[in-house]
């Protein structure tokens, strides 16, 4: 299978790409297309990347190929990289949105009119939520996913692992909602290798340290506000040893928060996350993942692109996992999906 990483000359992009090649996800005879803008900074330097591949991984790199124009994009499977990010003169989602919006266009249009039809796109871009929507619109929602509640339920097995002291590997537990400050950590569907429903329940418990499903965006934003305080002050340590004390359903938000705003970003994270999920459909795995996909009733009657459970294969997602929730986490996914909807009616207005 080939794979195609829109953006590839962009920090993460780059990143996904190094990852690839390091793994050997592809093989010497598939294909790996860096894809750039022919007006932009990526005509300049992708085939200088392309060289500087070819040379660190010879004798395992796949056929590496540069297109500038979307529409020479060919691919069986498709990263999309491409776009602006939180930082500099773009401050809020909306400015995100706003600034993204074109760019989600041009490859959706593109994608659509010149692919084979088999296509899967992998959504990275923020926001996540808009390009599930404008991509999946041209393509099909069920070619389109993205990671960013993926990236969220790793993340918050690793911090429930961290404070049971075991591999996140006997972990199970999703994230669904928006990718962001609006995903429900869903305690519910938690689940510790080893564990007896009596044992868990009271594990859950601790590790909840007395926060309610609904309170969480009132606890997540006061403590942003306390972390954001230390920062100002240039104390990243004390910030990172602040989210060190929390719940590990507010560190998955703050942790890579804190990473963000000292200046390093979340790049690798993002990568590994995205060449695991690639590795996934290049072995033509099926998995159950929470991810963003552009629903239509299928969970709790949300007709909005939010993360859920999916089931994943090799030609996309082919159905929505049932699970039975909280009453509180429903009204608080329910909640989250009228105000996503709400946002992607003012991003697409």
């Amino acid at each position: 299978m080939d794979v195609s990483i829109i953006g590839a000359s962009g920090d993460c992009g780059r990143e996904i790409v190094t990852q690839l090649l390091i793994s050997r996800a592809i093989a010497p005879s598939e294909r790996l297309q860096l894809v750039g803008r022919s007006g932009g900074r990526s005509a300049q330097v992708l085939a200088g990347i392309c060289s500087d591949l070819s040379d660190a991984y010879a004798e395992m790199a796949p056929e590496l190929d540069v297109a500038l124009h979307p529409e020479e994009i060919v691919a069986d499977v498709i990263v999309m990289t491409a776009g602006a990010t939180i930082g500099g003169t773009v401050t809020r989602r909306t400015e995100l949105a706003k600034a993204n919006l074109e760019v989600f266009e041009l490859y959706a249009k593109a994608i659509a009119q010149y692919g084979h039809g088999h296509e899967v796109v992998i959504i990275v871009t923020n926001p996540v939520e808009l390009a599930v929507e404008v991509f999946s619109r041209h393509l099909g929602r069920q070619r389109v996913v993205g990671i960013g509640a993926y990236s969220d339920s790793l993340r918050f097995r690793r911090e429930i692992a961290n404070d049971l002291g075991i591999r996140r590997q006997l972990i199970k537990g999703f994230v669904v909602g928006e990718h962001g400050d609006n995903m429900v950590p869903l305690w519910s569907s938690v689940q510790v290798q080893g564990m007896d429903t009596e044992e868990l329940a009271a594990t859950l418990k601790r590790l909840r340290r007395g926060c309610s499903v609904l309170n969480f965006p009132e606890d997540l934003k006061r403590e942003r506000q306390i972390i954001f305080d230390y920062l100002s002050q240039g104390q990243v340590a004390a910030a990172y040893q602040h989210v060190d004390r929390l719940s590990p359903a507010l560190r998955v938000v703050l942790r890579p928060y804190v990473t963000h705003m000292s200046g390093a970003k979340t790049i690798s994270a993002t990568a590994n996350v995205t060449v695991d999920l690639v590795k996934t459909l290049l072995d033509g795995r099926e998995v159950v993942i929470s991810a963003q996909v552009q629903l239509s009733g299928e969970f709790y009657g949300i007709h909005t692109p939010l993360g859920v459970p999916i089931v994943l294969t090799p030609m996309g997602w082919t159905q929505v996992v049932p699970i039975q929730l909280w009453e509180e986490e429903v009204q608080m996914l329910k909640l989250m999906a009228a105000e996503m909807s709400q946002r992607l009616k003012e991003d697409l207005a």
